[in-house]
């Protein structure tokens, strides 16, 4: 990001292939939308490049991006008051397949109520479930990211679970 900062643009292209497939991931599982996500990715990397600058050198690259990736999406919510859940069949597309199908389908199916309720979790803590388990930022990344400090990160990461886990339990009787 130095080199970045420095004029070479050509390095943005290498962070670029680095933190595209993480930042997409986050944004993916906040939106439910392929094309919404890699408009997200592009459009942290226009700000990146935008405010250059900005970037002091001091913390974590990975914790700045994820700051400006925030701020991406809910400028683009705030401006386009985008829904943002979506069905969960899009997430089947992007599921691996595994050798045994029985598994595969009680692996399906685990995740469908995974994913619902994610879903019904406040966007809050479903984002800050995201970047600690999906992302697997560090507590002090994500109070970087979040504006917090590391231990009222780890509170908030605790409490994300504990309501994840009701729900999940809640969405298993049901099915």
């Amino acid at each position: 990001m130095l080199k970045v900062q420095a004029g070479d643009l050509d390095k943005l292209g290498h962070l670029f292939e680095r933190y595209k497939k993480p930042l997409y991931g986050f944004f993916y599982g906040l939106t439910k939308e392929q094309e919404l996500s890699e408009d997200l990715v592009q459009n942290t990397f226009l700000r990146i490049m935008k405010y250059r600058h900005l970037c002091r050198g001091e913390g974590d690259f990975q914790a700045w991006m994820f700051h400006i990736a925030r701020n991406v999406r809910f400028d683009h919510h705030r401006k386009k008051q985008v829904p943002t859940s979506r069905a969960l069949e899009d997430w089947q597309d992007h599921l691996g397949h595994l050798e045994n199908r029985a598994m595969e389908l009680q692996h399906q199916e685990e995740h469908h109520l995974l994913l619902q309720a994610l879903d019904r979790l406040p966007e809050e803590k479903r984002e800050i479930i995201l970047l600690s388990k999906f992302e697997e930022k560090k507590y002090s990344e994500i109070g970087e990211v979040i504006g917090c400090s590391e231990g009222a990160v780890k509170v908030k990461v605790f409490r994300a679970l504990q309501e994840l886990k009701v729900i999940y339990k809640q969405l298993e009787k049901i099915n």
